[in-house]
């Protein structure tokens, strides 16, 4: 495919505003991927080429909370490795493994989350009680999202997010930062796979890798000034809405329960 010049300043907008949202709470893939298949994409390059503006818009993220020293590189170095490699075995897996069981269980998760967050519990200003060591974490709970990124995707950043505001009791801004640090490893693990196999559109992924980069600067900045009362909020919204995204998708429960409306 070789995309024109409007059509890729059109996906570039997309890709600033989901830079900017995935920057704060995650879910900017719920703005491109739609983008994309709409576009003329196939799936697989769509999910290629959408891993690539993703990285971009995470590792702009991830650079933009690193310069406030938001982010212990002894500790996200251990996040990054173990994200960047369980995302790529993740992603060698997708075709091995079945995924029916993750279409009907990641929107509950994701909705429970969404319900665990609009009470207040779980995001909060400062540094709380850990409960799990941070090595224990960094070898078990963030391997295990990073696969789940690579072979699925959908609620990846905030899975991250739960965990490490819950077991390892980060404030939210904290958080958020070994987050997109996180995010950013699984994200660009995933893409190595997608980019070996010759599936992503370079001259779109980029042109929209910029667009994310830049949006991601913005939602970065304004996650640090405001912290929680920006972050909680966005994370409610953007899990309730891939949970619906995911239900209500071809062959999801919703679209199933619609067709049987007269």
């Amino acid at each position: 495919m070789a995309p024109d010049l409007t059509l890729t300043l059109e996906l570039s907008g997309v890709a600033v505003v989901a830079g900017f949202i995935d920057a704060i709470a995650g879910g900017g893939g719920l703005l491109t991927l739609p983008a994309l298949l709409l576009a003329g994409l196939d799936p697989i390059s769509a999910l290629g080429t959408n891993k690539l503006q993703g990285s971009a818009g995470s590792l702009s993220a991830t650079f933009a909370f690193a310069r406030r020293h938001l982010i212990d590189w002894r500790i996200g170095l251990r996040f990054v490795a173990a994200a960047g490699v369980a995302s790529l075995l993740g992603a060698l897996s997708i075709s091995l493994l079945p995924r029916n069981w993750l279409d009907a269980l990641v929107p509950v998760l994701l909705l429970a989350f969404a319900g665990y967050f609009s009470l207040g519990r779980g995001i909060r200003e400062g540094d709380g009680a850990a409960k799990m060591p941070t090595n224990l974490f960094a070898a078990s709970f963030i391997p295990l999202v990073g696969f789940y990124d690579g072979f699925f995707g959908p609620g990846a950043g905030t899975f991250y997010m739960i965990g490490i505001t819950t077991l390892l009791g980060f404030g939210a801004v904290r958080a958020t930062g070994y987050t997109k640090a996180a995010n950013a490893a699984s994200n660009v693990g995933s893409l190595l796979l997608f980019a070996s196999k010759g599936v992503v559109i370079w001259p779109l992924g980029l042109a929209m890798a910029l667009g994310a980069f830049l949006g991601a600067q913005l939602g970065a900045r304004l996650a640090m000034r405001l912290g929680a009362k920006l972050i909680r909020p966005l994370l409610i919204v953007t899990s309730s809405l891939m949970a619906l995204r995911l239900l209500s998708r071809d062959g999801g429960p919703l679209h199933a329960l619609l067709a049987l409306v007269p």
